[in-house]
């Protein structure tokens, strides 16, 4: 027999994947759990972390010729934003609405 899926699971399914799939995720979130508010708190920080994605891109971009030191740094950002991301997805799996760290407060200011 299959079992059903609770409540609490489905809730910890969409913050996961507002997490795991970034801007993608929060659109899902807003779209099909807008009134839950532990949903909303993970999509809303996947949303943030897309941004910092980006600016870690342009950024990468911008100082891509510049020699060798630029490029360890450069990897070292790529590598602090999987890091994020990953306890992010760790978190909202948890069911405890703990802010991933930087991203968080940036994530917190939005009010939708």
């Amino acid at each position: 027999m299959a079992k059903k899926m609770s409540k609490e699971d489905d809730t910890k399914l969409f913050a996961f994947l507002g997490v795991f799939l970034t801007v993608i995720g929060f659109i899902i979130v807003y779209a099909m759990k807008k009134d839950n508010k532990y949903a909303m708190y993970y999509g809303k920080q996947g949303l943030v972390l897309f941004i910092g994605w980006m600016a870690v891109w342009v950024l990468a971009m911008i100082l891509f010729w510049i020699p060798i030191i630029v490029l360890i740094i450069i990897w070292a950002m790529y590598l602090v934003m999987v890091l994020l991301w990953v306890l992010g997805m760790i978190y909202a799996l948890s069911g405890k609405m703990k802010p991933i760290p930087v991203i968080g407060q940036f994530a917190d200011k939005i009010n939708l």
